[in-house]
């Protein structure tokens, strides 16, 4: 069964009032997972242990169509693959928010930026080291780095083009984490606004001697 149907069956198998699904891909020929990585790059796919790591929201990023449309692309292209649901599956209905939630100081972040912000980057301290590999998982498509002494993770993200996770995909990210009950407290670290490409993929930050 190609990819593009596992999609529909899974998609068919979802309650009528399904907000947003966690997948994992795992591809039958680990040449292919490159190419496959490229082809799903709307979805902002993380690696998790050799598959990838997708996200469909039906109220923000990439839908449901878009997703089958990429699926199809696939299957185009000859690679072979299963795609299974991870982690929860979250409904409609509205949820508890706890005080100082990740995902709403994103927002509280985002709201402080100057109208026209197109890079950041982004450190999220937890609270404990116990959270980590958890988060790490959640965090996957975010492509975090652990920065030295620290028990948390930066990582960046890119508005408009560039190297960088979209504001979308950063902020369901967050929502993972606390859907899993990890506390931490984010921070914009540098940000830069009305960046324009010449013949690159981006601005790129050195920071103790590293790329980031």
């Amino acid at each position: 069964m190609g990819l593009e149907a596992q999609w529909t069956r899974i998609a068919d198998s979802l309650p009528k009032d399904w907000e947003g699904v966690d997948l994992r891909l795992g591809v039958r020929d680990p040449s292919d997972l490159e190419r496959a990585s490229s082809l799903l790059g709307p979805l902002t796919p993380g690696r998790v242990r050799g598959d990838l790591r997708l996200s469909i929201s039906r109220t923000s990023g990439v839908g449901p169509e878009a997703a089958r449309r990429l699926f199809a692309r696939l299957d185009e292209e000859g690679i072979d693959g299963r795609l299974t649901l991870a982690g929860r599956l979250e409904r409609s209905a509205p949820r508890v928010q706890t005080e100082r939630s990740l995902a709403a100081q994103w927002d509280e972040l985002v709201e402080r930026l100057p109208a026209d912000w197109s890079d950041l980057l982004c450190r999220l301290e937890l609270e404990s080291s116990d959270h980590v590999p958890r988060a790490a998982l959640d965090a996957a498509p975010l492509n975090p780095s652990r920065p030295a002494g620290e028990v948390g993770f930066d990582f960046r993200v890119a508005r408009r083009f560039g190297y960088g996770t979209s504001p979308q995909m950063t902020r369901r990210c967050l929502e993972r984490l606390d859907e899993d009950g990890i506390p931490g407290e984010l921070s914009v670290l540098r940000a830069l606004s009305d960046t324009q490409p010449v013949a690159t993929q981006g601005p790129v930050w050195y920071v103790d001697g590293k790329v980031l």
